[in-house]
């Protein structure tokens, strides 16, 4: 079931060897080989024992999976994954960006909270997306997002350097050692890496630092099949392995950042078509970047305790509000429609109270545990009526005493931009610890301004600022301001069940994120579906907007019926989210869960898979 670590070796010599060959040729480019390479194969469901991890990619997983078998915890195995996918999938990972990490540590029967969400710079102003010549705002992509103005300081290498400190057991040199070797060797180019290149590549164009790393010497996206290799990134990890994150907060690296934001490398030739606006970053910005943790959020539904990241997240209080909301209704009879029906409109309402109440609570009085409320939950489970309700629908006020006329709240609030460049991880060890952890750079490929000689992206995550107040009359928790933390939707989750984990899931998909982990959720504990089946499951998602977002397939199954049955308004989209998760079964053993299609598929692996028997590799220090 499960990658044998032998198959992993012959697939990454493969690669070295391709590597060794072309060297003459390609020198110190990233570039090493235009031969077409075998792809490294991908499953989206494992089931064994002694660990398991799921990513977006196989050599990320394998990463994990090597570091588990060594001896390492789920922790030490998440940080090992993620600076791997910071090699691999450079557009949707990499220490240019942030994240937020939820962790079960199992000798002490407790869940913590890792925040490496970006901050804003000390002196970003609340008009910095405003264009002086109109007064309004700039235009959100390509403009807004591709601009050194848009970088806030990096979390995500402080997040590693935290969660290894205090919850790992090997030092984050080691857990660097399989990035650096993906990053030295190269990965093969599939056909993600190719259309999310092709996708950004103006964007690339713009900067000679991007198109020197990410685009051939033509000026292309690197062909499927193709071998791409980073050194300037391997000697990033090299110098952070030497001297720990303060190569990066207070050192060369993090300089060469706040530089980079305010000094973006705009080509001579560039013909993106706007003016690239630089940012206001300082040394000392990056240099004193925190990743403090957090108390988690936490909800009963049906006997399950979900547990999932607080703000300045939004994931788990607006998951966790939409989950009391639906624990009013019986969801698991065989009326599905109605079932779905609740479901869109707990999501409407969930997202009407997140955007009017949710931000940064360093700057914001957030009424978390209000929001939280049975209570409130109830008062807004009322206005859940046989059709759907109009979008905006008004936020609630989640401070007691509640409202039980059904009568409402006044103020409507936006529904706002965010972007979907993110990826989940889920590790799980032989002890039981749990890692559920979300990771971003923002939009697909950040601001697609790449560090020079460093070898990664920067990520645009303030663009998840409001750049004005969504309503007039109504105060705005998310606008900006210096050294604050832009709201995220990223929802990391870990669900258990009689004081044991059961669950940990996650997606990427901006503000679908919630969403999915809802559906999920959902499709697992009410609709009885197995993990595996929940993640595959078509999907709908509604922001507190006019029209729900849904899948091909969603709309071939239910669309008619809750158009006609219940008012329902729907617009189609390719895809919602990209999850993972591992459940941990009641025979003893794991199941970790990707993808099987959406972005391309992920890859699920288990230290031991259960189709080895008595040949499973034994961990070892």
């Amino acid at each position: 079931m499960g990658h044998g670590s032998g198959v992993r070796r012959k697939r990454l010599a493969l690669v070295a060897l391709a590597v060794a060959l072309s060297a003459s040729i390609a020198g110190g480019a990233p570039f090493a080989s235009a031969k077409p390479q075998p792809q490294p194969g991908k499953q989206a469901v494992a089931v064994g024992t002694g660990g398991a991890a799921a990513t977006v990619d196989p050599t990320a997983t394998g990463a994990a999976i090597d570091v588990l078998r060594r001896g390492g915890d789920a922790v030490d195995a998440a940080v090992a994954a993620a600076a791997t996918l910071g090699v691999t999938e450079p557009y949707v990972a990499g220490i240019g960006g942030g994240g937020f990490m939820v962790v079960y540590l199992a000798k002490q029967h407790r869940v913590v909270t890792i925040d490496g969400r970006e901050t804003a710079p000390q002196a970003f102003r609340q008009d910095a997306f405003i264009d002086p010549s109109t007064g309004q705002p700039i235009p959100f992509y390509p403009q807004r997002v591709t601009s050194g103005m848009a970088v806030g300081v990096p979390g995500t290498l402080a997040a590693w350097a935290e969660a290894a400190k205090l919850y790992g057991t090997m030092p984050l040199s080691k857990l660097l050692k399989p990035a650096i070797a993906a990053a030295k060797h190269g990965f093969v180019v599939d056909q993600t890496y190719h259309n999310q290149t092709e996708m950004n590549r103006p964007r690339f164009q713009a900067f000679t630092s991007s198109r020197a790393l990410y685009l051939t010497p033509a000026g292309q996206a690197p062909a499927v099949g193709s071998v791409v290799r980073n050194p300037d990134l391997a000697k990033t990890y090299e110098q952070i392995a030497h001297h720990g994150a303060a190569a990066f907060y207070g050192g060369p690296i993090g300089a060469a950042v706040a530089n980079t934001a305010d000094h973006p490398p705009v080509a001579p030739d560039s013909q993106i078509g706007f003016p690239i606006r630089s940012g206001v970053m300082t040394a000392a910005d990056v240099a004193g970047y925190t990743a403090p943790l957090r108390a988690p959020t936490h909800v009963d539904y049906r006997g399950y305790d979900v547990y999932s990241m607080p703000p300045p997240s939004s994931g788990g209080s607006t998951v966790g509000e939409a989950l009391n909301i639906l624990g009013g209704f019986d969801l698991s009879g065989p009326d599905r429609a109605l079932a779905l029906h609740r479901y869109i409109e707990a999501s409407r309402l969930a997202f009407a109270d997140r955007n009017r109440w949710v931000g940064d609570p360093a700057y914001v009085d957030v009424p978390l545990d209000g929001l939280l409320s049975k209570d409130f939950a109830a008062e807004r489970r009322c206005l859940i009526g046989s059709t759907a309700a109009t979008s905006p629908v008004a936020p609630g006020d989640p401070h007691p005493p509640y409202d039980t006329t059904c009568s409402g709240g006044s103020a409507p609030a936006a529904v706002d931009s965010e972007g979907t460049s993110t990826n989940h991880l889920v590790v799980v060890d032989g002890s039981g610890n749990v890692v559920s952890y979300t990771t971003t750079i923002e939009q697909i490929a950040g601001s697609a301004i790449a560090v020079p000689n460093d070898g990664f992206l920067l990520n645009n995550e303030l663009t998840d600022f409001n750049p004005v107040p969504s309503s007039p009359s109504t105060p705005d928790p998310n606008l900006p301001a210096g050294g604050k933390r832009p709201r995220s939707s990223m929802s990391p989750t870990i669900v258990l069940h009689d004081g044991r984990p059961l669950l940990a899931l996650g997606s990427p998909g901006g503000a679908t994120i919630i969403t999915t982990v809802l559906q999920i959720l959902l499709d697992r504990i009410d609709f009885g579906m197995s993990l595996p089946d929940a993640i595959a499951a078509p999907r709908a998602s509604n922001l507190n907007s006019a029209k729900t977002s849904a899948e091909p397939a969603f709309l071939a199954q239910y669309g008619d019926v809750l158009t006609s049955g219940f008012g329902q308004s729907f617009t189609s989209t390719a895809e919602i989210g990209a999850a993972t998760g591992i459940e941990l079964l009641p025979t003893g053993q794991l199941q970790a869960a990707a993808e099987p299609v959406r972005r391309g598929g992920g890859d699920a692996e288990v230290v031991c898979p259960a189709s080895a028997g008595k040949h499973c590799p034994k961990a070892h220090r």
